[in-house]
């Protein structure tokens, strides 16, 4: 008797890691946390001396040690709820949410003397 749990995994929602913040302010605050930290680690060393590093691991901490992950993670915040991307049959595509374009008509161009007279 054989038991398979492939039925209790579930499909990932999102391709690739999600990075983003719940909002746009927490994620903008972990920035500044983060790069102050970094900085400020490096530019108080002639003030303070060595005692000013114990400001890396918390610039660190709040960028989730990655800076570029942290620039990332902003996009996706941005983004998010402002782009919806569906894939199906192998094809994605990349909408705007909140945007129906089944309701909306295709535009037909107008050409000829019609469109000028507006006939």
């Amino acid at each position: 008797m054989t038991t398979t749990k492939a039925a209790a995994v579930a499909p990932p929602t999102a391709l690739g890691p999600d990075f983003a913040s719940t909002s746009l302010p927490r994620h903008l605050a972990r920035g500044v946390v983060g790069f102050g930290g970094l900085i400020g680690s490096v530019a108080l060393i002639p003030a303070v001396g060595p005692v000013s590093l114990l400001l890396l691991p918390v610039g660190a901490l709040a960028l989730r040690a990655c800076p570029m992950c942290w620039t990332i993670g902003l996009i996706q915040t941005v983004s998010r709820g402002r782009m919806r991307r569906s894939c199906e049959d192998g094809h994605c595509t990349l909408t705007v949410a909140g945007r129906d374009d089944e309701r909306r008509p295709a535009a037909v161009p107008r050409t000829g003397r019609t469109a000028r007279r507006g006939r």
